[in-house]
Formats: structure tokens, C-alpha cells, sequence
């Protein structure tokens, strides 16, 4: 039975407030209340337990499921700042879970840590025309001890690939078995050329830290996990942090602004409680873990006459640089049944092309992975693989029928930072707490689709090395839908041209700290949460210190 924390007051002072209990979120409440502060979560989404939890593709696509209605949490989208932005109506733009433990719940649970070359890409390869690529303040060597900490404490099972940086202990268990996709990749990658090594997952392959192994249900994807195998920090981060008894979550409480003093700064947090009613909650110091995008909105509501364009941001960058990460999908139409609705999302994955190649003509690189064709449900009603295929009657119903028989060859890339791509206020829209909903400015860099191109190529190459009867390419497009959220508050030492300094502290407010996807300087290789938790690892020592040191 989860272990009640102490009820704080909002009119008691408490260590921290944290926004958010995501993939960081979660990691920094469990952090800092067993390293003996007061710690309340604020979450805008519901606490859902394991009886919650229903395999139901139609609510959690379609009826709101984990991410919420679009009645409820509005948004808009639109390519570049002189057109229209168009709101979303039958599927979101942005793709984030709104409950405790944030899209940790719904995530495929691909892990892959970042490499050395994430972080000093600006350096290696010069400038990219129209872009804001910068070096991290940080690198892969100061960050390593919190991956570790992260296979650990968060639970990864994996093994070392061929070409992987360095790392200072195994991991605590090994890999998922392999499917049949995983298989047709790893002959067809060796038959091409290529090399491919086992994929790193947040899902247990045994027993570890208390928890269940996976039970191969098939719904990683969009759902969260009943049994706890899926390392979400629901099931990894939250129980531990409500054990301390200094830890209090407070679900169904959506964040309106941050208030700060005469001193310039944060006093406390201003909230809408479950039955709409405004509260706050003071706080020595706050930790904004929202999200890219739910992080900037809070920061541009917290306005004052000290902070004109929004809270810690007298670079004018909060909101920009606005990352999704490529993705697209080939589909390999195979002679045997491959069942890939079955078990986890990925087993095998090929990172021979993760760097930026200069003799390529664009920056970028990225990974790929074998998976499911999408669930029977999407395969159905949304997923029609075939671009140039039927869409009703006998023909239509034969391709339905090749659902056993496809898999996925799918690609993950870099997104480049653009001060054009970003999140700001939708002055048209209202969501459900009264608070302006989120208006997307998105265009991808055409080295972005350079890289995708370049990519699906291979996987063409990978999937009849594999012996597919037939493979089917998605069209690569402009990207329309954000999964991943990165760099709309980014990491630097500049004030000028950063929100964050390298301890997460907001360079205009002294306690206001940051630490999710908005963060990162760089995309990565489409992988990014194992990443965003490593830094909420590094952030809690960092803050630890400091506020033992009288510095917060």
C-alpha cells in the first residue's frame, strides 16, 4: 500500500516545489526529499493506479486517454510565424502525457544514452547556416555517472553495442529477447554492411529494485504498464519519494504563474486546485519540470513589470529552438508471420550512421530500429502503410489481413535548434484551467530531411537484405507532430544567449531551476529521455549543494 507523505500546508514555506512529475520530475521529487527536503509535486494530470491502467486503444488514442482531451488542453500549429496558426482538432500537434509520472507512462522505452559527439557538435563541425547549433556546457564525461545511475535506479536492461561510449558499470540486466523483426534486422543490417546490437529498454527484463520483469503484453506504446516493468518514475521514482514522508504530490493542479518578490525572486506557486479553485504554495526554491512546451507557457504566464517577456527570460529564448527530433517509418511486407503486436516495441537497432558525416552535404545522423507496424487498432484506422494503396473494400481488406506479416524499419534523428521554431501563447485559445493554450511555430531544416532521406535509404537497403517480399516508404514530410520537446529553455553559459547556467539555475532568478526536455542544447539521436533524467540526476546534486551551501 503507497505510504501517505505529509500534507503541507500553501501557506507553509517547503523546500521546493516541483512542476511536473515526469521523466525529470520524478526523478528530482525522489532525489531531493530523500536527500531531506520538503518537496510538493504539483501535476495538471490525474494519480493513476495500476486498476486505471486499461489496455484500451480507443481511449488512449482517440478519448484522451493519458494525454487529455483537445477540449481541455487546447493548441495550435502553424509552419512559420506569418501564417495562421490552425488549432488541433481530431489529433494533437503535441504528443505528451498529462498524469503523474508524465509520458514516462506511454514512452516505447527506447535508451539510448547520448555520445560524447551530442554535446560538442558545434566545435567538431563549424556553424550550420540558419541555425542556433551550440556546444552543451557540459559533457558526455561529466554526465556518464547519472546514466549509470539512471540503468540503476530507473531500470535498463541492455547490453554494450559494438561502437558505444564508454561506461562505467554494466547494466543491471540483460536485454529484452529479441523478436522477429529484431532478427530480420540484425541478417538484413549484416547482409547490407551494416552492424546492429541489441536495444536498450526501461523495461525490466527481471525482477530488479522490487519490481516485475515485463510480461510481454504488446502495449508499451500509448499505455502504461499495470505491472510496473516499464521503468515510468510512477513506478520507479514517486513510491520512493512518498516513502520519505517529506514528498506530497498534488495531482489535478495546473500551475497559472510563478509570483516573485520585490528581490526579484520566486516566493511562490500559483496553481488551480481539482475543484478550480486558486491556490498557492510558497516555496524556498521551485524546479520547473514540465515539459518543452508546458515549461515556456508557465514561464511567459509569469510575466511582470520586472520580467516583461515572461520569467527568466531576458534572452528573449525561452520558447525557442523549439527540437522534435526526425522520425519516419519503412515497411517491410514479409513472407513469414512476425506477430510484432506482440512483446515490447524494439529489440535490435543499427547506429552505424549516428554521427554527422560533412562528405554526406548536410549535418545530421541518427539511428534505427525494428518494431511493430503500429497497433492493430492504428494499423487499421490510421496507419495506411500503403501511400498508394486501397482504402476500402476486397483490396483494402487483403491488406488489413497482411497486418501479422509487417514490420518497421524506423528511423530517429537529429533536429537542428532554430530561433524560428517555437512555443509561445495562443492568444485564440483557452484551456480548461483558463490558461492560454500553446501555439507551435514548426519547419524543419532542410538538412533535417536530408537526414531522414538519407536514412530511410538505408533501412530500404537493411529491410530486402532481409528478404521483405515487399518494402513500403512512408513519404518523408515536414513534421506536423512533436513527441519530443527540446530546447525551448536551453543550457549555456552566455546569459545572453541561454536560460539555464550548467547547475540548471535560471540566470535572471536565483531560485528557479529547470530541468526537462527543454533543456538540451542539442536533439540527440531521437532518444532523448534517458538523457533528460540523467541531467534530473546531475540537477539534484547540483541543487543539493547549493542549498546546503546557503546558495539558494
Amino acid at each position: 500500500m503507497r505510504q501517505q507523505s505529509v500534507r503541507y500546508a500553501s501557506s507553509d514555506d517547503v523546500d521546493f516545489v516541483v512542476v511536473g512529475s515526469g521523466a525529470a520530475g520524478g526523478v528530482l521529487a525522489k532525489e531531493l526529499s530523500t536527500n531531506g527536503f520538503s518537496v510538493v509535486v504539483l501535476e495538471q494530470g490525474p494519480y493513476l493506479r495500476a486498476p486505471d491502467f486499461r489496455h484500451d486503444e480507443a481511449e488512449s488514442y482517440f478519448g484522451g486517454g493519458l494525454m487529455g482531451t483537445l477540449r481541455d488542453h487546447p493548441h495550435s500549429f502553424r509552419a512559420t510565424a506569418d501564417l495562421e496558426a490552425t488549432p488541433a482538432f481530431f489529433l494533437p500537434n503535441l504528443l505528451y502525457a498529462k498524469v503523474v509520472g508524465g509520458s514516462s507512462l506511454h514512452f516505447s522505452a527506447n535508451y539510448w544514452r547520448f555520445r560524447p559527439v551530442d554535446f560538442r557538435e558545434r566545435s567538431r563541425l563549424g556553424p550550420v547556416s540558419g541555425t542556433n547549433l551550440a556546444d552543451w556546457p557540459i559533457s558526455y564525461e561529466e554526465l556518464e555517472p547519472y546514466y549509470t545511475k539512471v540503468d540503476w535506479e530507473i531500470g535498463v536492461s541492455g547490453e554494450p553495442g559494438p561502437s558505444d561510449p564508454f561506461r562505467s558499470r554494466p547494466y543491471p540486466m540483460p536485454p529484452l529477447p529479441i523478436k522477429s523483426s529484431g532478427v530480420l534486422l540484425r541478417d538484413g543490417a549484416a547482409r547490407a554492411g551494416y552492424t546492429s546490437q541489441a536495444a536498450p529498454l526501461a523495461i525490466l527484463s527481471r525482477p530488479h529494485n522490487g519490481r516485475p520483469p515485463c510480461i510481454h503484453c504488446g502495449l508499451c506504446w500509448g499505455q502504461a504498464c499495470e505491472v510496473g516493468a516499464k521503468s515510468s518514475t510512477l513506478a520507479a521514482m514517486i513510491p520512493i519519494a512518498e516513502q520519505t514522508g517529506r514528498c506530497e504530490i498534488r495531482d489535478r493542479c495546473a500551475v497559472t504563474r510563478i509570483e516573485t518578490g520585490t528581490d526579484g525572486r520566486v516566493t511562490r506557486v500559483v496553481y488551480v486546485d481539482p475543484n478550480g479553485v486558486e491556490q498557492a504554495q510558497s516555496a524556498r526554491a521551485v524546479v520547473l519540470s514540465a515539459n518543452g512546451a508546458e515549461t515556456p507557457r508557465i514561464l511567459f504566464l509569469s510575466e511582470t513589470t520586472r520580467h516583461p517577456d515572461g520569467l527568466a527570460n531576458s534572452s528573449g529564448m525561452v520558447g525557442k529552438n523549439l527540437m522534435f527530433n526526425g522520425f519516419s517509418q519503412t515497411w517491410g511486407d514479409c513472407p513469414e508471420r512476425l506477430n510484432e503486436y506482440k512483446s515490447v516495441v524494439a529489440t535490435r537497432i543499427v547506429l552505424d550512421f549516428y554521427d554527422s558525416d560533412p562528405s554526406r552535404g548536410f549535418y545530421g545522423g541518427g539511428g534505427i530500429d525494428a518494431r511493430s507496424s503500429g497497433s492493430p487498432l492504428i494499423w487499421s484506422a490510421l496507419d495506411n502503410p500503403m501511400p498508394d494503396g486501397p482504402t476500402w473494400g476486397p483490396a483494402y481488406k487483403a491488406q488489413l489481413a497482411r497486418y501479422p506479416y509487417m514490420m518497421s524499419a524506423a528511423v530517429h534523428t537529429t533536429s537542428l535548434p532554430l530561433e524560428t521554431n517555437t512555443i509561445t501563447l495562443d492568444p485564440n485559445l483557452t484551456d480548461a484551467c483558463g490558461r492560454p493554450g500553446l501555439r507551435v511555430t514548426y519547419l524543419d531544416h532542410p538538412d533535417d530531411l536530408a537526414t531522414l532521406r538519407f536514412l530511410q535509404d538505408r533501412t530500404v537497403e537493411i529491410l530486402e537484405a532481409a528478404g521483405a517480399d515487399r518494402v513500403i516508404r512512408a513519404a518523408v514530410a515536414l513534421a506536423t507532430v512533436g513527441v519530443h520537446l527540446l530546447g525551448t529553455c536551453r543550457m549555456g553559459n552566455d546569459s545572453r544567449t541561454s536560460v539555464v547556467n550548467r547547475d540548471h539555475r535560471a540566470h535572471d532568478v536565483p531560485n528557479l531551476f529547470i530541468c526537462d526536455g527543454s533543456i538540451l542544447v542539442t536533439s540527440g539521436r531521437g532518444q532523448p529521455t534517458m538523457t533528460i533524467q540523467a541531467l534530473a540526476f546531475r540537477a539534484a546534486d547540483r541543487i543539493t549543494a547549493l542549498a546546503r551551501a546557503g546558495d539558494i
